[in-house]
């Protein structure tokens, strides 16, 4: 899965890298975590463009948006025959602006953080999907959810699982929806190339939403293991708006 990520890249690097119309400018963020404000890239009529969603993926046939479980992670093996994913499929894919990911290894009670980035230190193009979520009371926002894949070597080491790591040559398949024939898209959704990354262990402070700096992703000589944290007996349902009013 993919719970954490970071956006660090100048600006400007993204906006070439992508080639879409827009010149935004944002701060670098080292701990992006989900229902936050998250920058993708669209395609619309063959043109590019940035656009701001929540990380947490609404499928529009939702009544009750505090029923529905929060989906940051779409699994790339049912993005075809799962209704939450089948739309957002063929008409509204996207690409996650990102500079690398974390993942966590767990061993018994202890999980251990580690930092994925490319080595070629460019931006990281993480597949997904989004979609506007419209309320019963007119009100709209838009959601979005990564892609994930079976972990390919240099993660299986730490997770079974991780996002779908686009190249640049793919955005151009990835990102067209003109044709709702999804074959060709689907067969990117697979591992990328292990030498496309590197792995290192980084602090524990990346555990907690608040801590959001660059010692994040300082490299540790040593990886630093902390406790799970015991399951609660029941999960509780999200708050009415998420915290989404300030969002955008």
């Amino acid at each position: 899965m993919c719970g954490r990520y970071s956006i660090v890249l100048a600006p400007d690097a993204y906006r070439k890298f992508f080639e879409y119309a827009e010149n935004p400018n944002f701060p670098p963020r080292y701990n992006v975590a989900p229902t936050q404000p998250i920058p993708i890239v669209i395609e619309e009529k063959g043109e590019r463009h940035f656009q701001l969603v929540r990380w947490g993926f609404l499928p529009g046939w939702v009544k009750d948006p505090k029923e529905f479980p929060l989906v940051i992670n779409a699994r790339g093996e049912t993005l075809e025959t799962k209704p939450t994913f089948k739309a957002a499929l063929k008409r509204r894919r996207c690409v996650f602006l990102a500079e690398g990911f974390y993942e966590w290894r767990r061993e018994g009670r202890e999980k251990t953080p580690f930092l994925i980035r490319m080595r070629a230190r460019e931006p990281m193009p993480l597949a997904g999907l989004w979609e506007t979520y419209s309320a019963p009371d007119g009100s709209e926002i838009d959601t979005a959810a990564i892609i994930t894949t079976d972990a390919n070597g240099v993660l299986a080491a730490v997770h079974d699982r991780m996002p779908v790591i686009l190249s640049r040559e793919d955005l151009k398949t990835w990102l067209d929806v003109s044709d709702e024939d999804t074959k060709k898209a689907i067969r990117l959704v697979r591992p990328c190339p292990e030498d496309w990354l590197d792995m290192v262990p980084v602090s524990s402070r990346v555990n907690k939403v608040e801590n959001d700096d660059p010692s994040l992703q300082e490299p540790l000589l040593e990886p630093e293991a902390k406790p799970v944290a015991a399951p609660k007996r029941k999960m509780a349902k999200p708050r009415s708006d998420d915290g989404q009013g300030s969002l955008f």
